[in-house]
């Protein structure tokens, strides 16, 4: 199944790209100390130099004939890299870029963001692009990974120094419907490999929420595939998109998102699904 990108998702995506830029951005402006830490192994400025690079280097992925941001050392990196080694690259890349200054970081991803948005203004949603570890992501999915980028550390940053920050659920709902459901849908590549053996067992999860489009992703062999809902599942996932994001993103825990109804399990054989999270998961 591959789920069509309607003119109005990608009209949202759009929307979002440049919305929540600017609100983080704007929220950047009132760091007193970009050396203050954010998560346990980042300051405010090297978060905000990975969202910055990502930025640029969606730049380059959306103009094929500029020229590549990452060397060969760190291109080699992108094609071998999986859910599990994507802080390598992140490393590799941080160590490679080392501009800190907040007001440089912040004006370039102004920038990259706008020019990615001028070079896509006629171009077709649906067209695949190279992602991490040879797989290929939807055109608009690229750009709903931005926006989660920027939501997940825009929330980061105003936790660990107290900022204003929201997530709207529409936004953050493009997520999941573009570019998880994207890659998903086309080639995932070895983004997913693991060191488990594959299951025999075919296990189901639905997943619905207000903002989103419902959807089955199934896990069977080792493959992960998107199914179109009705027929029989394993386990049914209700959900708020900013509460799933986070918590996939390692940033709240399953147990707290439970208690808090942002995220329901149900269905015949709900125990099957920490199997299924092993496999489809996130860094």
């Amino acid at each position: 199944m591959t789920t069509a990108i309607t003119a109005e998702r990608w009209r949202s995506v759009r929307r979002a790209y440049r919305v929540t830029g600017a609100r983080f951005a704007e929220m950047v402006d009132r760091v007193q100390d970009p050396a203050a830490m954010v998560t346990a192994d980042w300051t405010v400025a090297e978060t905000v130099a990975h969202v910055a690079m990502i930025a640029k280097m969606y730049t380059a992925l959306a103009r094929p004939d500029s020229a590549p941001v990452l060397d060969a050392r760190g291109q080699s990196q992108v094609e071998k890299t999986t859910v599990d080694t994507v802080s390598v690259l992140n490393g590799l890349v941080l160590g490679d870029f080392p501009e800190r200054d907040l007001g440089v970081l912040v004006t370039g991803l102004l920038a990259d963001i706008e020019e990615v948005l001028r070079v896509t203004e006629d171009a077709d949603p649906a067209t695949l692009l190279d992602w991490l570890g040879d797989s290929k992501v939807p055109l608009a999915g690229v750009l709903a990974h931005l926006v989660n980028e920027l939501q997940i550390h825009g929330w980061d940053i105003a936790r660990a120094l107290k900022l204003p920050w929201t997530i709207p659920p529409d936004d953050a709902a493009l997520f999941f419907d573009l570019f998880l459901v994207g890659v998903l849908s086309h080639d995932i590549g070895h983004l997913l490999d693991t060191d488990e053996p594959p299951r025999e067992r075919r296990i189901a999860v639905a997943f619905r929420s207000a903002y989103t489009s419902p959807v089955v992703l199934v896990l069977h062999r080792g493959r992960v595939t998107v199914e179109e809902p009705g027929g029989p599942v394993d386990a049914r996932i209700s959900f708020d998109p900013p509460s799933l994001n986070l918590m996939l993103f390692h940033r709240v825990g399953k147990v707290r998102s439970a208690l808090t109804g942002k995220i329901v399990v149900g269905g015949p054989r709900p125990w099957l699904l920490p199997a299924f999270l092993r496999v489809v998961r996130l860094p």
